[in-house]
């Protein structure tokens, strides 16, 4: 199954592997980490996990610039219009 969001802590609760997008319209694939977190996994408790928030930050370091450019994007768009 493929599940599509926008939030990394949902993604990492939920998943089996999380794979992030670059930002688009030509969006790429730009990482792919595997969430060893053990199931069956309670999506409140399991975010207090070590591995989770370790996970996070690793994501988050490579997502944030991709957040920064899709915002840098939007707000072109909104002043061009």
């Amino acid at each position: 199954m493929l599940f599509v969001t926008h939030d990394l802590e949902e993604a990492i609760a939920l998943a089996d592997r999380v794979v992030i997008m670059s930002a688009g319209p030509s969006a790429r694939i730009i990482g792919d980490w595997p969430v060893k977190l053990a199931r069956p996994r309670d999506i409140f408790e399991v975010r207090m996990n070590k591995e989770f928030h370790e996970l996070h930050r690793e994501i988050w370091d490579v997502l944030k610039d991709e957040v920064m450019k899709g915002y840098q994007q939007s707000t072109q768009v909104g002043a061009g219009a």
